[in-house]
């Protein structure tokens, strides 16, 4: 093979393990769900 082709195999390569060996949980922040206030009149 030519000296490229193996450059750019092994770029692909070392890219495909960086890509997918250092993947992290994502961390899904549940905020409560809170009512809307209620319209009670002007004075009360």
């Amino acid at each position: 093979m030519s000296k490229c082709i193996k450059f750019v195999a092994m770029v692909a390569f070392v890219g495909t393990v960086a890509a997918c060996g250092q993947q992290e949980e994502e961390v899904v922040v549940v905020e409560p769900v809170t009512t809307e206030p209620v319209y009670t009149g002007k004075y009360k």
